[in-house]
């Protein structure tokens, strides 16, 4: 019996007893499968299990979920495609109780984040210093700024109060989930670190702080509660705009029809291929006809052609078409005596064990004390904003920052108070397709019990402009000091919105050349164009046209350049390019020259590689989610358009126009730019009604 994880499993197949090691196994049991399933990981996992089914062709794989939409799908995926999976099924629905913690009054003009700390008095009413709760935040500066502000509010908590996330050091978050288990932390704000694998059976209650944007996301975190059988799951919902409380009310009616989202496998990542046909050679050895037929029968790559393994193939054995002169990328030799390949030499086996597996993680800097005591890790681009004496808080602890040497930061403990909380890389999670239709449905629908508190945003919105039905695209436009604005409403998360805002702005420069800036948050986009721009005139249905989308994307976004930071993950993946030995890791710069050069390389001499074009699939497909995008612009081409011309940005509008500019450099901060154009708005509103 053995508990391990994909990239340790991997790590055993590359052992050259591997069969001796492996042969025996007869059942693996994957637990949830649906957050490995849509990634590298899970992709990689597909191949490790196809190397443990060629040793034991009756193999069981048994996968785990509570919260996944396409479950055949995800079963075929995990037993392989030969294998008829079975389905099992709990039999009943498993009881939850969600509520949500409403503020006394709603403001008529909602911007993103503002409404969620003001609710904190309420919160820690609603919150019994008695019963384990665990406080979900959907990122680490929030679960730092909500551990601050309650460790403050209730100094009498302490040592009850933990924090966990996945930038502080291992022997930290372990101790808070040591202290949960056993009882002595009542309350824990976290991210998604307590999401999964963690049964703690004491909590009793589940907080989020914000929209989960997804219904499976919802029901994990909600799960944490009562985690046994016939229990009831307890989560308390705190908005922190007032359109999340809407969105509230979508997750509960995705729930009641039992809409879940699907986590699609991947297809085809050819650079977890190439580094599993590494971690073979490094072990048993690549026997290239049994592995073919090995990977027909994996679901993320019952795809590949033979063309597409032949390439690879020799990628590993001379470098492909563009590196045969370099020796270094001659990794895999073939052994006649026993038909399949080997890696090279002794240094290759030992470089490519330090590298198995897809997480890959970015720049950061290590924070410690000056005794070298770990406390977790940053942004390397926050630290470098900081000068010696600067107070910051993080890891629950207000540290003054020394120095910074070799990619680590110094700090020792301070007294003095700030507000000051790292920021780290990464986007903030879109609403999902699923959760995106129920909440265009709920938008018109009634609210038994909130139509009171919902008077202020959705009657303003209607007075100023129009509460738009499932079948309505809504278009404003205003006309401000900065310009023309445009105002368009998918609802189809931020990562489509951005995508659509860029691609309508080349639309309509192509009609009447102009400058455009832009804004997007999940509900809509702003165009800002200049004084006099005739938006309406211009517009056709042919905005709505994706016949040819990606050349569109790819003019608009200049998505070459988005690809080559994307190749920087492949080529790590793939074996490219090395990260460099435990405790001296090659730096981010390094990185990204070397994949850089070989990029350039590629796309100048071999524009046909495939991971080149994999780099370029993954910036329209996952990034961009163009398949979302299309399908949006279809159905957009099917709903009535509603132009509205405003005299003051609609409450839809006015978190878009905050957005843009709170990106804006300034010595005002964004709570005064705030307050000072909702006064402005508000008069302009009143006059008009």
């Amino acid at each position: 019996l053995m508990l391990t994880t994909p990239e340790s499993l991997a790590i055993l197949i590359s052992q050259t007893d591997a069969v001796e090691i492996l042969k025996n196994v007869e059942i693996v049991i994957l637990d949830e499968w649906h957050e490995l399933l849509s990634s590298k990981r899970g992709s990689l996992l597909e191949l490790s299990l196809s190397y443990l089914r060629t040793l034991n062709p009756d193999l069981q794989v048994w996968a785990l979920s509570a919260s996944i939409g396409n479950i055949d799908e995800a079963a075929r995926a995990a037993v392989g495609l030969s294998a008829d999976p079975v389905i099992i099924t709990s039999g009943s629905e498993r009881k939850l109780d969600v509520e949500c913690l409403l503020p006394r009054e709603l403001d008529r003009f909602p911007w993103t984040g503002h409404l969620g700390l003001s609710l904190k008095t309420q919160l820690l009413d609603e919150l019994d210093p008695e019963v384990s709760t665990l406080i979900f935040t959907n990122t680490r500066m929030q679960a730092e700024r909500w551990y601050q502000t309650i460790s403050e509010m209730r100094p009498e908590m302490e040592g009850l109060i933990g924090l966990h996330h996945s930038s502080l050091a291992r022997e930290d978050r372990e101790a808070v989930e040591e202290g949960v288990k056993n009882g002595d932390v009542k309350w824990v704000v976290c991210t998604s670190s307590l999401d999964l694998g963690v049964d703690f059976q004491p909590v009793e209650r589940v907080v989020q702080i914000g929209s989960p944007k997804m219904v499976a996301r919802m029901l994990q975190r909600a799960g944490r509660s009562a985690h046994r059988p016939g229990g009831k799951s307890r989560l308390l919902f705190v908005p922190t705009n007032a359109w999340e409380i809407l969105e509230l009310e979508a997750l509960k009616a995705s729930l009641r029809i039992g809409e879940i989202e699907a986590r699609p496998p991947l297809e085809k990542p050819m650079d977890v291929l190439i580094q599993h046909m590494m971690t073979l050679a490094c072990g048993p050895g690549l026997n290239i006809d049994e592995f073919w037929l090995a990977l027909k029968d994996t679901y993320s790559f019952s795809k590949v052609t033979r063309d597409e393994l032949n390439w690879c193939l020799k990628f590993l054995t001379v470098g492909g078409e563009s590196l045969q002169n370099y020796p270094q990328y001659r990794k895999l030799v073939f052994d006649a005596e026993d038909g399949c390949y080997h890696v090279y030499n002794r240094a290759q086996v030992q470089t490519h064990r330090m590298s198995i597996g897809t997480i890959v993680s970015r720049e950061s800097v290590m924070i410690t004390y000056a005794n070298r005591s770990k406390i977790g890790s940053t942004d390397e681009g926050f630290v470098a904003k900081l000068k010696p004496g600067d107070v910051f808080q993080f890891a629950g602890k207000r540290l003054q920052f020394i120095m910074l040497r070799d990619m680590v930061a110094y700090v020792r403990a301070s007294k003095f108070p700030t507000n000051v909380v790292p920021s780290w890389g990464g986007n903030r999670f879109p609403i999902s397709e699923t959760l995106s239709r129920a909440f265009r449905q709920v938008l018109v629908e009634p609210h038994p019990g909130l139509e009171k508190l919902l008077i202020p945003l959705l009657g303003t919105q209607n007075e100023m402009s129009l509460v738009p039905g499932p079948d309505t695209l809504l278009i404003e436009i205003w006309n401000s000091n900065e310009g023309e604005h445009l105002f368009a409403y998918p609802f189809e998360g931020r990562l489509v919105n951005e995508g659509l805002a860029q691609l309508w702005a080349l639309r309509f420069a192509k009609r009447e050349p102009a400058t455009f800036s832009f804004s997007a948050n999940d509900y809509g986009f702003e165009l800002l164009a200049p004084v006099g721009y005739g938006f309406r005139t211009l517009f056709d249905d042919d905005f709505f046209a994706s016949d040819n989308l990606q050349a569109d994307i790819a003019h608009s976004l200049h998505i070459s350049q988005m690809s080559q930071r994307q190749f920087r993950e492949i080529a790590q993946i793939s074996g490219l390019i090395f990260t460099g030995y435990p405790g001296s890791p090659k730096s981010g710069r390094q990185k990204q020259i070397s994949s850089y050069l070989l990029y350039q390389v590629f796309a100048k001499y071999e524009p046909t590689n495939l991971l080149l074009k994999q780099s370029h699939d993954e910036i329209l497909f996952s990034s961009l989610e163009s398949e979302r995008m299309a399908n949006t612009l279809r159905r957009m081409a099917q709903m009535k358009v509603a132009w509205k011309t405003l005299a003051s940005p609609s409450p839809l509008a006015f978190p878009l126009v905050v957005e843009r500019v709170a990106s804006h450099l300034s010595n005002e901060t964004l709570e005064k730019k705030v307050e000072r154009l909702k006064k402005t708005w508000s008069r302009e509103t009143e006059k008009r009604v």
